[in-house]
Order: C-alpha cells, then sequence, then structure tokens
C-alpha cells in the first residue's frame, strides 16, 4: 500500500492530472449541455447516449493524463529514484497503473453523471431517466472504460517514454487512427471490427437502445464490433493489460 500512496502522491504533485482531469469532465458535462439547449433547433430530442457524447474527447484527455504521468517522471530524472527504491521495478509500475486508474474511474464516474443531470435539468421534457441496463451501462459504464483507458496510457507512456511522441500517439490514435483503418482496401472494416476502442464503444452503446435506436445523430456512431456487451469491455481490458505488461517488460529490460 506504501507504493500505491507513493504513486498518489507523485501524481498529484503536478499539475497535469487536474488539468487533464478537469477537461475530461468539461469535454463530458458540454456537449451534453448544448445538446439539451438545442434539442428544438435541432430536432433531435435528447437522449440518455445524447448526454454522454463527449466521451470520446474525454477519453483522450484521462489517456493523456496517464501517459504524461510517466514520461513526466522520465523528463525530470524523478524516476531513477523510483527504481532505486523499488528495484524490482514491476510493483511500483503497477502502482502507478492502479492510481492512474482510480483516478480514471473517478473522472468518469463524475463526469457521465454530472452531464447527465445538467441535461436532465435543462430539458425536463425529455425522456432523460434512466430506465434500462442499457441507459445505466452508457452512464455508469464510462468510469470502468476510462479506468482501463488509463491503463493503456501508461503502458503507452513505458514505451514510449518521451512526452512528444506519447502525446501524439494518445492523441491521433482514438480520434483518427481507427477510423483511418477502414479507408484500407477490402480488408479495412474487417481489421476495424477488432480494433480496441471500436470494442469498448460496444459495451458502452450497445445496439443504440439508450438513444432510442438511433445510430449517431447527437450521440456516438454505434460500433461494428462482433462482440457482446461484456465480452467487448473484457477485450478492451485485456488490451490495456497487455499494453502495460508491454511496458513493464521493456521498462525491466532497458535502464532508467
Amino acid at each position: 500500500m506504501h507504493l500505491v500512496a507513493s504513486e498518489r502522491i507523485k501524481l498529484f504533485s503536478i499539475a497535469t492530472p487536474w488539468v487533464c482531469g478537469l477537461f475530461a469532465v468539461v469535454a463530458l458535462v458540454a456537449p451534453a449541455v448544448l445538446t439539451a439547449l438545442t434539442a428544438t433547433e435541432s430536432r433531435l430530442p435528447p437522449t440518455v447516449a445524447s448526454t454522454q457524447f463527449g466521451y470520446q474527447l474525454a477519453m483522450v484527455a484521462v489517456l493523456l493524463l496517464a501517459g504524461l504521468a510517466v514520461t513526466s517522471e522520465y523528463q525530470s530524472g524523478t524516476i531513477h529514484g523510483t527504481f532505486q527504491a523499488v528495484p524490482s521495478r514491476t510493483p511500483v509500475l503497477v502502482a502507478k497503473a492502479a492510481v492512474a486508474a482510480g483516478y480514471g474511474f473517478v473522472i468518469g464516474e463524475a463526469g457521465a453523471f454530472t452531464a447527465w443531470f445538467a441535461a436532465r435539468v435543462l430539458a425536463p421534457e425529455a425522456d432523460l431517466a434512466l430506465n434500462s441496463p442499457a441507459d445505466w451501462t452508457i452512464v455508469a459504464g464510462t468510469g470502468p472504460v476510462f479506468a482501463l483507458a488509463a491503463v493503456c496510457g501508461v503502458g503507452a507512456g513505458l514505451l514510449v517514454r518521451h512526452t512528444a511522441g506519447v502525446v501524439a500517439l494518445l492523441v491521433v490514435y482514438p480520434l483518427m487512427a481507427e477510423n483511418v483503418v477502414t479507408l484500407i482496401p477490402r480488408v479495412g472494416m474487417a481489421i476495424h471490427r477488432w480494433l480496441p476502442l471500436n470494442a469498448v464503444t460496444k459495451f458502452l452503446t450497445g445496439t443504440g437502445e439508450a438513444n432510442a435506436g438511433r445510430d449517431g445523430g447527437n450521440a456516438t456512431v454505434l460500433s461494428d464490433s462482433p462482440l457482446g456487451q461484456g465480452w467487448a469491455l473484457a477485450y478492451f481490458g485485456a488490451f490495456a493489460l497487455l499494453l502495460l505488461a508491454a511496458g513493464i517488460t521493456k521498462v525491466r529490460r532497458r535502464d532508467a
């Protein structure tokens, strides 16, 4: 537990986690507010899914805060002292991922429920009650997804180590790379079906029940993953753990 406490102190002693955390919450809440306020003009009534429209940008912020928590230690040199105190390295890196995951979970739950509540207050005539498992999944499921995203960010930070590189990777991949894959002739769509962020979108959105059956509109476009919702989350979790394991393996085999 002392490793977890130490990593928690290090994480929150720099500004990056606070800034990224605040940005993630705003990225979730602001679109929900705009959707609720402009529902009449857009002729698309707000849905539970539409209150979570900003989750992709918020996830980028969570990925960045986790990745930068690692690269900032390499830049400042504090990682050397850490590895001198814990020579085996693996426990401290696991603790770092656990702290980042816990923070990601809190950000996800706080942002998702705040976004849903704000939309419900601003559009009281809309049907925004959490009446079904699909409604609860797309809101409450944001926390587990962001926790696993934070583990991915830590793994990416351990693999890349450089701030500019990890920022480029963790911004470009979720916002662009998976969609670009679909442009590959013949095999693009088949590959896209199994990409990790596409899979975790399946967990959150299912078949669109929380968006009145609509695909897109004022909510996230549905995933084409062949997995069921539970398996989709497990698949993303396995990817996160694999990325973390790869990062830890690289750190153990190279000098800090």
